[in-house]
């Protein structure tokens, strides 16, 4: 996974260790936490998709208030 090409949004940390980062790897989609480089979790398209639906139409809010 180190070939891939990270991207980051614009709105993270300016130091680089607080970001969500996400590459294309085929098919395959794969996410991981800048501070922790080497755990990387991979799904496809179609659920990232429904997990980014989920999230803007606020169904894991409740995960952020506990």
């Amino acid at each position: 996974m180190s070939t891939l090409s990270w991207l980051k949004s614009s709105f993270s940390d300016a130091g680089g260790n607080n970001c969500m980062e996400v590459a294309a790897d085929g098919s395959r989609i794969a996410i991981r936490e800048s501070a922790e480089p080497d755990a990387v979790l991979t799904t496809d398209r179609t659920a990232l998709r429904a997990f980014v639906v989920g999230v803007k139409d606020g169904r894991f809010d409740r995960l952020l208030n506990g």
